[in-house]
């Protein structure tokens, strides 16, 4: 994990921060798009954020159906936010 982290760079860290504190990107995302496991991240936050901005993020993902894909409906196999078109303002229309 150690070696993992010196490889990343800041912005790759505060992106990985950014995700996890997202109540919709699962922990499956962060695998696939960093290679880091829940368990990784769960280090990577206790190290980065302070004692108790930790104890907060822990308690509001720990059990949450959003950020573990398996506990998720079968029908949810996106990462992606069902809004994110209009949250983005994106007017491309995906067929």
């Amino acid at each position: 994990m150690k070696k993992e982290l010196k490889e990343m760079s800041i912005e790759q860290i505060d992106r990985i921060i950014e995700m996890a504190w997202e109540d919709r990107t699962p922990f499956d995302a962060i695998l696939s798009q960093f290679g880091l496991k829940e368990q990784d991240v769960i280090k990577l936050m206790r190290n980065e954020l302070k004692p108790k901005s930790f104890r907060l993020w822990r308690e509001r993902v720990q059990g949450r159906k959003t950020k573990h894909l398996k506990m998720r409906e079968a029908n949810t196999d996106r990462f992606k936010c069902s809004r994110q078109r209009s949250i983005s303002n994106n007017k491309v229309s995906k067929r």
